[in-house]
């Protein structure tokens, strides 16, 4: 497998723009790439470019630079989500029954080639763009780059694929209701979502032709910027395109959900990288808490209201003419809007007004939201078992944006210990979208995070972090029950200050019981890595009054690890204050 490492879009360009590389050459290694990446994800694409046709572009390129044009995106190759217009490829919304081939392309895209951008080709979505998760497609499911177990995020999600595999520098994505964030979040990437308007959506495949924006993936805010540049402009044959604007912010006054109301579906690791990153921003701004609910109310407008019957209307001919051809999660969300009535759209208006004037008001006080982009993620098995509540979980950070016209711009916040990735979002009112590039800069910046992991090209292993305190330590009687399972030794840590640890009584081999205490200490303990099955039949091998549960470490990650059952402090000894298990039975002996 070659190297897959990710490039800068601004870098390529001014390579070929100054003659030290030629888009041709750019062109040859993409197309090497791309067939590399073939034999790990190859339905990440619908529809690819020809090798001759993709060359023939670059050479125009190279033609166009030779002539004395300084081209903004010279050479520089990019990917488009399948429900966008681009000459020369079929437009497929991911359903082969709706596939057409467009006289012309998008907007956006006559933008991007005008300033030297070449179009790999046509990527994978949820289709109809009826999705945050990527499932829903008869193309195959794209899958989170890092973790083939996981799932990508949708709808665009063969975008954030192409983009994290460093198969293109830039991928366009398209968003109602966070497809082009959520995605960029799981793979550890940039997920532009403009104003409303700012970039056109002429030759758009409608999902909510209201709420509908084109969006964009990155590796970084430099090259998300340069897309913008190209992209931000009014076009007159769009008739939601607006008149450019940039409104200023500067972040000091930072909203985040109230506490109560955060949800995070039990991922504890999403929790605590979220609070991380709370901390990075408070010590440039105030954070303050808002009420959540209204948001959230506005955000079930969406599927639960009448903004529903808008994806109707946009699939209404074959809806009617073709049922079967639609993918079953994605018929059952859209025939959803087949009941409702002009009334309820009308009070679904009104009570939408309502909604944007509390988030209007908001803003008087507050400069900028912080949100998770998303509380979890999922396994591809667990989203194709719940297709809807899971996806729907994905959206509650999400989906109100584009309904109160806001500004999104989605930014890593670290790694999960699964490799996928955690991202925050900031949300600014409509047109504070450079300002959003400066904030992110700003934070991202401070935060420092880590580099992503190393792509999965295989099916990764899934294992479980395993913290033993007692009989299970190195060189202890018990340890042969993790060396046996080839359990990986990850490194020596101490629990939270919020432990307790007892010598049960009448325990063979001896062993120690980890009990929660407001009034704890830091216990020492050793950390191990397990195959997932190694550590079923670990646990099923446990006696009570012991078991598995979570334990919180000093950093405040999370770990499985040994705690217990109330019974297991009768008569035992408190050893807290000997500071471990070895300690102990050094002094027994």
């Amino acid at each position: 497998m070659m190297d897959l490492n990710r490039r800068s879009a601004a870098a390529i360009a001014a390579a070929v723009n100054a003659g030290e590389t030629s888009a041709v050459a750019v062109a040859e290694e993409t197309l090497a790439r791309a067939v590399a990446y073939d034999a790990v994800q190859p339905q990440i694409w619908i529809s690819r470019a020809a090798r001759e046709n993709f060359l023939a572009a670059a050479r125009a390129v190279d033609a166009r630079i030779a002539a004395g044009e300084t081209l903004p995106l010279a050479g520089v190759p990019f990917a488009a989500k399948d429900n966008i217009d681009v000459a020369c490829f079929e437009t497929t919304a991911a359903c082969p029954a709706f596939a057409y081939r467009p006289e012309a392309s998008a907007g956006v895209i006559e933008r991007l080639t005008a300033a030297g951008a070449l179009c790999l080709g046509k990527t994978n979505l949820d289709q109809f763009a009826t999705g945050l998760n990527g499932s829903r497609s008869p193309y195959g499911i794209p899958r989170n780059a890092y973790n083939l177990d996981y799932v990508s995020g949708g709808s665009s999600s063969g975008s954030s694929v192409a983009v994290a595999a460093g198969l293109v520098p830039f991928a366009l994505g398209t968003d109602t209701a966070g497809s082009g964030r959520v995605p960029a979040a799981f793979n550890h990437l940039i997920g532009f979502k403009p104003s409303k308007g700012r970039w056109s959506t002429r030759g758009l495949v409608p999902a909510c032709r209201t709420l509908d924006c084109i969006t964009v993936f990155t590796d970084d805010t430099a090259d998300a910027r340069l897309v913008d540049e190209v992209l931000a402009a009014f076009d007159p044959a769009d008739p939601f395109s607006k008149p450019l604007a940039n409104r200023p912010l500067s972040p000091k006054v930072i909203g985040v959900p109230r506490r109560d109301q955060r949800n995070f579906f039990g991922d504890i690791e999403s929790e605590y990288l979220y609070d991380r990153a709370l901390e990075k921003l408070a010590e440039t701004a105030e954070l303050v808490e808002i009420d959540y609910a209204p948001l959230q109310e506005a955000a079930l407008l969406l599927y639960g209201g009448p903004w529903v019957a808008e994806r109707t209307a946009a699939m209404a001919d074959i809806l009617a003419n073709n049922p079967d051809a639609i993918d079953k999660t994605v018929r059952e969300v859209v025939e959803a809007g087949l009941p409702m009535t002009a009334v309820d759209l009308f009070n679904g208006i009104y009570r939408l007004a309502e909604l944007k004037r509390y988030a209007d008001t908001l803003w008087t006080s507050i400069d900028m939201f912080v949100f998770p982009t998303t509380g979890t993620t999922y396994r591809v098995a667990e989203m194709l078992a719940a297709p809807v509540a899971l996806n729907s979980n994905l959206g509650a950070y999400t989906n109100f944006v584009n309904l109160l016209d806001m500004a999104a711009l989605a930014v890593p916040a670290g790694i999960r210990g699964n490799g996928t990735g955690f991202g925050i979002t900031l949300i600014g009112p409509a047109d504070t979208d450079q300002a959003l590039f400066e904030a992110a800069d700003a934070y991202l910046s401070a935060a420092d995070l880590p580099s992503p992991p190393p792509l999965d090209l295989e099916g990764k292993m899934q294992t479980v972090k395993l913290a033993v305190v007692g009989a299970h330590l190195k060189d202890m009687p018990l340890h042969w029950q993790l060396t046996s399972r080839d359990a990986k030794f990850v490194g020596a840590f101490d629990t939270a200050p919020t432990y307790r640890l007892y010598a049960m009584a009448d325990s063979t081999p001896p062993k120690p019981a980890l009990v929660y205490s407001e009034d704890g200490a830091g216990i020492p303990v050793e950390v191990y890595e397990l195959g997932v099955a190694e550590f079923g039949s670990f646990v099923a091998e446990v006696p009570p009054p012991l078991a598995i549960g979570t334990v919180t470490l000093a950093d405040g990650t999370s770990v499985k690890g040994f705690v217990s059952e109330p019974r297991a402090t009768k008569g035992a000894q408190d050893i807290t204050s000997l500071g471990g298990w070895r300690a102990y039975i050094a002094q027994l002996a």
